[in-house]
């Protein structure tokens, strides 16, 4: 049954995709992000949605009269560099037959980041994608915070099944990425129901990211709050709010979840640090052999590396962080451009909130690009023990910040120019009767029909 209820729904939103390709990306990403075909036992488990609704969004996107032209800026520009990058590195990659389906993979991940650019035009559509992310994640993350009251926090909350987020670790920091977006969502809506039910849902994020026994996740979620707080309208009541639910989580956790988290002072002794540890000296080690290209995609498999760059051979694992991770793969250049992807797109962030102070009317903008940066600050902090460098959400994150630059830019041009018509005439009248004591001589008369702007050089040329 579950098998019909999904399929049903996937292809009754087909016909829509078709028509609005907006609508296909919002239905890919939801597959994506959600994978409901996974909560089903028949058919649906393993039948290839997310790829039927990418086709035909991107068929019906070339069809349509939706804008071509990628919006360009200084971090668009990274993004297109290190996906070229890391397709160069593929060329040359020391595990190929593992490196190339990773390489399409991120490729794919990538360039629906670019379509998602294109497609999204408006606030509105921006605000579309952001429910997206937030129902599709938060869904699970609601369920796991739930569950881990329901449980007195005896159980670790794990993502959705064969996901990228299925394991622990990876779901809680996708969680913690996702409550600044809901705090957004939260901000703006104007219903009092809806506002309240997302409080909620925070609520039980937070729960469900301690749940999780993540020890990144506790560090990450306690950054992000920090960066929240500063970065929020109503500091007092959002502070109140923070350290109340931290002090009734605490109360609430078990003995087992204190002893999983005091760990963190006994690294040293811990078989799964340790175990990060090997791998980053052996990531480190390797790019300094291979510094510019790296190995390429999945060089972590290469078991013949392991004796010569990592201080335990036999400890094998993958990269367990994403600047590890990128710089094994691809090299310090690619490391280079993936950190400069990260500070650009934060510093178009912190562009849209100088730029929005005096402007009530975009005020949304100023909290999406704060709330954004708090996301992306989370995923630096526990991406940092993650194997998480090609996960959509980071990449959506990028995105995001770089269209509400895009469109701030586009509204401060438009009132520019609306004060600019509305001032000109106003003025032109001065001007006209000003221009007695000037010599309207041919070099005069010249120069003021080159820079004297349309509506003011009529009337006061045709006095001359």
């Amino acid at each position: 049954m579950r098998s019909i209820l999904v399929t049903l729904m996937i292809f009754g939103a087909i016909p829509f995709a078709v028509v609005r390709p907006f609508v296909g990306l919002c239905l890919y990403f939801w597959i994506s992000y959600m994978n409901p075909h996974r909560l089903t036992y028949g058919f649906a488990e393993t039948f290839p949605f997310a790829l039927i609704a990418g086709a035909v969004t991107i068929a019906a996107w070339l069809m349509s009269k939706e804008p071509k032209k990628l919006p360009m800026n200084f971090g668009t520009g990274l993004m297109i560099g290190f996906a070229v990058w890391i397709s160069l590195t593929t060329l040359f990659a020391l595990v190929p037959d593992q490196a190339v389906p990773t390489w399409i993979q991120a490729v794919k991940i990538l360039l629906m980041t670019f379509l998602t650019m294109i497609l999204v035009t408006s606030r509105a559509r921006l605000d579309a994608l952001i429910w997206t992310i937030v129902v599709s994640i938060g869904y699970f993350a609601v369920k796991g915070g739930l569950f881990t009251l329901a449980t007195g926090g005896t159980y670790r909350v794990y993502g959705p099944p064969d996901s990228m987020i299925a394991d622990n670790n990876s779901f809680a920091l996708a969680t913690i990425i996702t409550v600044p977006l809901a705090r957004y969502l939260q901000m703006q809506v104007k219903n009092r129901w809806v506002k309240w039910s997302l409080l909620c849902s925070i609520v039980l994020m937070i729960i469900s990211a301690a749940g999780s026994y993540s020890r990144g996740a506790l560090l990450s979620l306690t950054v992000m709050a920090m960066f929240m707080w500063m970065k929020s309208r109503g500091k007092i009541v959002l502070g109140v709010g923070i350290v109340t639910v931290a002090l009734v989580g605490l109360a609430f956790m078990p003995e087992q979840w204190f002893h999983r988290m005091d760990t963190m002072k006994t690294y040293e002794e811990d078989n799964s640090a340790l175990s990060r540890f090997n791998s980053w000296t052996f990531a480190y080690n390797f790019a300094v052999d291979h510094p510019i290209l790296g190995g390429g995609f999945d060089v972590f498999s290469d078991d013949k590396l392991w004796p010569r760059y990592a201080p335990n051979p036999e400890d094998k694992h993958n990269a367990h962080s994403i600047y590890f991770e990128v710089l094994a793969t691809h090299g310090f250049p690619g490391l280079a451009m993936f950190l400069l992807i990260c500070a650009a797109a934060f510093r178009h962030g912190s562009w849209v909130i100088r730029r929005t102070k005096a402007r009530p009317d975009l005020f949304w903008a100023r909290d999406i690009a704060a709330m954004t940066q708090c996301s992306l600050l989370g995923f630096t902090v526990g991406g940092a023990f993650l194997n998480l460098a090609f996960f959509d959400l980071f990449w959506h994150l990028i995105a995001i910040l770089i269209l509400v630059q895009v469109m701030v830019k586009r509204e401060i041009a438009t009132a520019n120019v609306v004060a600019e018509r509305a001032v000109l005439p106003a003025i032109a009248p001065a001007m006209a009767s000003a221009s007695g004591a000037i010599v309207a001589s041919a070099p005069v008369r010249s120069f003021l029909r080159r820079s004297a702007p349309r509506t003011v050089s009529k009337s006061f040329l045709r006095q001359r």
